[in-house]
This record gives structure tokens, sequence and C-alpha cells, in this order.
């Protein structure tokens, strides 16, 4: 997040009775902020590791309940 801009939040959890179903929660500044992060060597080397090991993926776009606080 550091390093690359327009990142806000990375956050990964397993489901506690389904430890192989993983759920990652991405926040990004903007569309072009995600698009950007879709191009990095890092998300292109982590989308070519982890290929056969993913069954199914689904993106969900949010819409923020309070739009205005500020992740630390």
């Amino acid at each position: 997040m550091r390093v690359e801009p327009g990142v806000i939040t990375l956050y990964a959890v397993s489901e506690k009775d389904n430890p192989t179903h993983i759920t990652i929660l991405e926040i990004y500044a903007d569309t072009a902020a995600y698009k950007a992060h879709l191009q990095t060597p890092h998300f292109i080397k982590y989308k070519t590791g982890t290929k056969d090991m993913i069954k199914s993926f689904e993106l969900v776009g949010t819409i923020p309940l309070v739009p205005d606080m500020k992740i630390k």
C-alpha cells in the first residue's frame, strides 16, 4: 500500500468453518487506481501463480455506508 498510489487497504480473511474459502477486501481511491493495480508486476505474478488454485472469482462493487469515514 505504501508503494502503490491509490491503494487504501488490502485485507484477507478465511472463513472459520471453511478455511479454504478466502475473501480479500481491497479498497482503492478510485477506478483508475484499481486498473493501475491490475497492471503491476506483483499483481500479475500473483494472478499467474494462483491461477490453478482459485476455483471461483467474484468481483463485487460496493458503496460505503459511511462515505466520509477514513481508514487508518
